[in-house]
């Protein structure tokens, strides 16, 4: 339910979004860091949000890759805690049980 609420949210974004970029064909300059360029302000907007877009799911999936290998580093080790605290439990039941044999 969650998934669909986000899809329908952005899918209204990208409509909201040809639809404002339909009605703005004003050619700007847009000075970035290296050079000039003349581009359409529909076409610029898009292409930023787009950008941003890919830009922050790939910065979350870097987050989240990380914390999901942590947890698998930590449930590891649980379970050689786990291990080792059943282990000695066991042989020392055993062996008690033989001493009043």
């Amino acid at each position: 339910m969650k998934y669909i609420l986000i899809f329908l949210l952005l899918l209204a974004i990208f409509i909201i979004s040809v639809t404002l970029g339909a009605h703005n064909d004003q050619a700007i300059t847009f000075n970035f860091l290296l050079a000039k360029g003349e581009y359409r302000l529909s076409t610029l907007l898009a292409t930023l949000f787009a950008a941003g877009f890919v830009l922050g799911w790939g910065i979350c999936g870097l987050f989240y890759l990380r914390l999901r290998i942590a947890l698998a580093r930590e449930q590891r080790k649980i379970k050689r805690l786990e291990q080792q605290l059943t282990v000695p439990g066991e042989a020392g039941a055993s062996s008690a049980e033989s001493a009043t044999h």
